[in-house]
């Protein structure tokens, strides 16, 4: 099996390296090749198409993304070739040839105004440029496979990941060590989600016990971990685990104020509630009934962030 794997210096890019690692280290079938900017510019089509058509792959995995949600109000076209266009050609690839097309998408495509946990068929209405492009693209993808008689693929909607690269933890981290008070963002709610727990059960979904891709159904699923919180208690959790774990910090917990969004003004405004339910993706993964894959659902954001962090402070 062939396996093309774009975004390869992103967080999620390297939790996939990191998972594929261990996976090709019991299974000799697997040819994988990690697609970086310097290797194609997903804004370039023609670059774009022709490495897709190199490599043949079987199964695609798009952890590559326009991320930068502020830059994106000025950038609006190249966030749209990267984060619409190019999942469009990638999921043309994989309906003309038979392939698998894994995508990441974002709770950016959700306005936040709905009270509860938002699910897969609730409508799109992003708020800004960067939330435009991805549900653009979600669309696109969906627009292909319309009419398709090959291939599948599965759209992965995640919320505030962190893991090996630039995030709010380790934001909240630097900033702890440096400044005696912090006002952190309560009135926003979301998931927070650990790469390696994403790239997992992304894979749980998508892939057999033999590291195969198997027949799943074609659509959206949310993919965050149980429970909820908004910025100022994830802040308030990571000093806590990192205390815990014997970091030296200048802040304390008392000095951690709440503040809302209105006084921290953005150039893309944010969705407020960014919670999703994952139910779909936790049923679909249980139908497998592999003990270790439903193992990964036992385990809930606040866990997953202290052992993170336990982490960090040990490097």
């Amino acid at each position: 099996m062939h396996i093309l794997v774009f975004g390869k210096d992103g967080q999620l890019g390297k939790a996939f390296q990191k998972l594929f690692f261990e996976i090709t280290e019991r299974s000799r079938d697997i040819e994988i090749r990690y697609v970086g900017r310097a290797d194609c510019d997903l804004a370039d089509s023609s670059a774009l198409a022709n490495l897709l058509n190199h490599a043949q792959p079987d199964l695609i995995i798009n952890a590559a993304a326009y991320t930068a949600v502020d830059r994106a109000e000025s950038e609006p076209e190249l966030a749209k070739a990267i984060n619409t266009i190019a999942p469009k050609l990638m999921a043309q690839y994989a309906a003309d040839h038979g392939a698998t097309l894994l995508y990441f998408s974002t709770d950016y495509v959700f306005d936040g105004s709905k009270s509860g946990s938002y699910i897969e068929d609730d409508l799109r209405n992003p708020l800004g440029q960067y939330g435009k492009s991805k549900a653009e693209g979600e669309q696109a993808i969906e627009k292909v496979f319309e009419g398709a008689s090959k291939g599948q693929y599965a759209i992965l909607r995640t919320s505030w990941v962190y893991g090996d690269g630039s995030n709010f933890i380790k934001t909240i981290l630097r900033l702890a060590k440096e400044r005696e008070a912090l006002g952190v963002i309560q009135d926003q709610w979301g998931v927070p989600t650990a790469a390696d727990w994403l790239a997992a059960v992304s894979l749980d979904l998508i892939l057999d016990s033999q590291w195969q891709v198997r027949k799943f159904t074609s659509g959206i699923y949310h993919a965050v971990p149980p429970g909820e919180t908004n910025w100022y208690e994830l802040a308030r959790l990571t000093i806590s685990a990192a205390l815990e774990a014997g970091s030296s910090l200048k802040i304390d917990l008392a000095n951690i104020k709440p503040i809302q969004t209105v006084e921290y003004p953005t150039p893309a405004q944010r969705p407020m509630n960014s919670r999703m339910s994952s139910k779909k993706l936790e049923e679909a993964i249980a139908m497998d009934a592999d003990v270790s894959k439903l193992q990964r659902w036992n385990m809930s954001w606040a866990d997953q962030v202290r052992s993170y962090v336990q982490e960090l402070v040990k490097e």
